[in-house]
């Protein structure tokens, strides 16, 4: 290790201990070194996804009401005809710093961290969040803020019964016909990683529903890529693009490793 330079110092930047200077191929090297670690991350990562989507499920007999900007709205309603539901509880109320003008701060950076929401439901997947303020309250909010996502008031013990009512989380649920189950909750610095599409279909029963998952039998897949799209011009039922399925499989040869 070696100390910041002394034009650093002048610039008013803290000094540091960094790593050495070395050539390309050294880099090279160090960097081969640390993607074997990697890549043992990654694949403990999929073989947790792999357990989570075996894990035991919860069913959900209690009715549930919430406020929605069409009216009340059941918790069979937030999934939107889709069969998986993630529903975040953001911190937007009286009391919670911030309020009226903005949601918690932590909640917010969550917020702002969301993928188009196209290509969970391109999965059969629906996120959703859900706070104690007034919807009119959270329709601004969402406006000033440029936020997409469905957002709903809770109205009763949903929070309290879901581990939620005082700090924040994820919940996920899944819908058979009319029942509800839930099947898995991640919170604390669990949140921390959530907001990207794929952050969201690892937490839920089917996961990513690729070739290349460990699921159990009967699970939907279809192979890895060919599924994604551009977030408008996804279409139900419609079969993968021909030139894309060729792009795509191209990768997969590419990158097997």
């Amino acid at each position: 290790m070696t100390k910041s330079s002394a034009n650093d110092q002048k610039n008013g930047a803290p000094a540091i201990d960094r790593p050495a200077i070395v050539t390309r191929e050294a880099w090279e090297a160090a960097r081969e070194q640390l993607l074997v670690k990697e890549k043992a991350v990654m694949r403990a990562r999929d073989g947790l996804a792999a357990e989570r989507r075996r894990m035991p499920w919860l069913a959900v007999d209690k009715p549930y009401a919430f406020e929605g900007p069409q009216g009340k709205a059941s918790l069979l309603d937030l999934f939107e005809g889709r069969r998986q539901l993630v529903v975040y509880r953001a911190f937007f109320e009286p009391g919670v710093f911030g309020w009226p003008d903005h949601a918690c701060r932590g909640c917010s950076l969550g917020a702002d961290q969301v993928a188009d929401l196209a290509h969970l439901n391109a999965r059969d997947t629906t996120l959703a969040y859900v706070s104690r303020a007034p919807q009119a309250d959270i329709a601004g909010l969402k406006a000033r803020m440029g936020w997409k996502m469905p957002w709903y008031t809770l109205t009763d013990s949903f929070d309290a019964d879901f581990g939620v009512d005082e700090w924040h989380g994820h919940n996920v649920f899944f819908r058979d016909g009319d029942r509800v189950f839930r099947t898995y909750f991640i919170n604390v610095r669990g949140d921390e990683a959530m907001g990207t599409t794929w952050s969201y279909l690892d937490a839920t029963p089917l996961g990513r529903q690729e070739t290349w998952e460990d699921s159990p039998k009967g699970y939907p897949q279809t192979p890895p890529y060919q599924w994604w799209n551009w977030h408008d011009s996804y279409v139900d039922g419609a079969a993968p693009d021909q030139k894309w399925t060729e792009v795509s499989e191209a990768g997969q040869a590419a990158w097997k490793d």
